[in-house]
């Protein structure tokens, strides 16, 4: 398990799944994704990475520089204002509620009131950029660890149902951490997070919409029923999915890229599970040669590990 893979691994699903965000999954079978494409959906070249990685990687610059949340909003808002760890100078893709939420942390909203919390503003925006949190959470008790997560999403998305979707991501994470078989780690995540959120009474109305990653078993659903919709809920199921259905890298993160739709974010949660979970080594090298400032995300990756982060 290395944090290296973890930070590669975002980049390089992500990077796979710009090219063909928002194509639908009937074209991609007929055109499946089987290595780093140039331009295709936002006419970028090959190897550039979006949103997901850069605020994932700005996460993990203030883990490094200790846990704020008011700062690490700043560092959102300075990111969103000049385009600081972009892979080309400018930013080309964001969500809705993470714009909004700019906007708001633009001009002078706290971080503890920036997040969108209707209905509505359930997407993968925080989902998208959490992994990284868990390296830091790992040997803290469980109310702290969803306090923080609850805090780190919050920034752009404060609704409950965003709030469990980056819990159960993270509470994941601290499991393969502990060098689990990834099946025995999910099995043991579904029982953490199914137990904590009844002990803090969250309604069961929003815990019945993770019944498939709660109570089910998400590597058993037909790939038919899998969707991969930029909703948080839909986001959550295909990465788990690709990743238990699998049994290296490569093939988990082409696996979530060629279900369409938001392929960059599930492309980048898939890839930073299977970065950690099989290693840097086990990713392909023609991958990581090919990926936009490989050297910045390499240096940021052996300063999270300095750090004892393991």
């Amino acid at each position: 398990m290395h944090t290296k893979g973890l930070l590669f691994g975002i980049a390089i699903g992500d990077a796979l799944g710009v090219p063909v965000e928002f194509m639908s999954r009937k074209h991609l079978q007929a055109n499946p994704v089987t290595c780093m494409r140039a331009y295709g959906t936002h006419h970028q070249p090959a190897g550039t990475w979006s949103d997901d990685t850069a605020m994932s990687m700005l996460l993990v610059e203030q883990l490094i520089e200790g846990y704020d949340v008011q700062k690490l909003a700043n560092r959102f808002c300075h990111w969103y204002q000049y385009n600081q760890w972009t892979p080309h100078g400018e930013i080309f893709d964001m969500g809705v509620a993470t714009r909004n939420a700019m906007d708001k942390l633009a001009k002078g909203v706290p971080a503890s009131s920036s997040g969108e919390c209707d209905d509505y503003s359930n997407g993968n925006g925080s989902l998208m950029r959490i992994l990284p949190l868990a390296v830091y959470l790992q040997n803290k008790p469980i109310d702290e660890r969803f306090r923080i997560v609850k805090e780190v999403s919050s920034v752009t998305h404060s609704h409950i149902r965003s709030i469990i979707g980056c819990f159960f991501a993270v509470e994941f994470v601290i499991n393969l951490l502990k060098n689990k078989d990834k099946c025995d780690a999910y099995a043991e995540t579904q029982n953490i997070v199914r137990d904590y959120l009844h002990l803090i009474n969250i309604k069961t109305s929003e815990i019945e919409l993770y019944n498939r990653i709660l109570f089910d078993d998400i590597s058993r659903i037909p790939q038919e029923d899998i969707y991969s919709s930029g909703y948080i809920l839909h986001t959550l199921e295909a990465s788990l999915w690709a990743f238990l259905t699998t049994d290296n890298f490569k093939d988990a993160v082409l696996k979530a890229v060629n279900l369409g739709d938001d392929a960059d974010t599930i492309g980048s949660v898939t890839g930073g599970l299977a970065g950690l979970f099989y290693g840097f080594e086990q990713i392909p090298e023609e991958w990581v040669n090919t990926l936009v400032k490989k050297e910045d995300i390499d240096e940021l990756g052996d300063r999270f590990q300095e750090l004892g982060f393991r």
